[in-house]
């Protein structure tokens, strides 16, 4: 089981850092592939958690549902590989910057959390608590992220609308 843990979080790493740094293509469908193969070794992780449920929704909605967004955005924009930019210091310090935020927020939690310590909560991979819990605790920041999907669906929607000229209306 170990290995398999160190397989995965591998995978998830590397798959992760090919979203971002692709040496293969500068093609945003070759990113988004990526990203598709971190989670589903992501929900590899989750299976050997014992939360099967949610390995299932983050292989079902995410590498379904929300991949597919992406393309459908990708697609409808029509983007282009990305030609070079020039190399901008304002955008490189403040990326520079969040990337060493991250970095401290991780060895701050890293530190204070207790590793040698094992905690097993009761039902923790099922799917009644969870759906209990999403349901009464978290429905409100539940109900946020669906509008927020809507949202971004009628926007790319009405982005990728062509304008209609005066011959076609005739």
């Amino acid at each position: 089981m170990e290995i398999l843990f160190y397989i995965f979080s591998t995978l998830t790493l590397l798959c992760g850092a090919l979203v971002v740094f692709n040496p293969f293509s500068r093609n945003p469908v070759t990113s988004a592939m990526f990203l598709v193969l971190t989670i589903i070794c992501m929900s590899g992780l989750f299976v050997l958690l014992k939360a099967f449920f949610l390995a299932a929704v983050q292989i079902l909605v995410y590498a379904g549902a929300v991949i597919v967004l992406f393309l459908f955005v990708i697609m409808l924009l029509n983007i282009k590989e990305e030609e070079r930019q020039r190399f901008r210091k304002f955008g490189a310090f403040l990326g520079a910057a969040a990337v060493a935020g991250l970095a401290w927020i991780l060895v701050t939690t890293m530190m204070n959390s207790r590793a040698g310590e094992r905690s097993v909560a009761n039902n923790a991979g099922e799917t009644k608590p969870l759906g209990e819990l999403l349901f009464t605790h978290y429905v409100l920041p539940f109900e946020i992220v669906s509008l927020l999907l809507l949202v971004a669906m009628v926007g790319c929607i009405l982005l990728s609308k062509t304008p209609e000229t005066e011959e076609e209306t005739e």
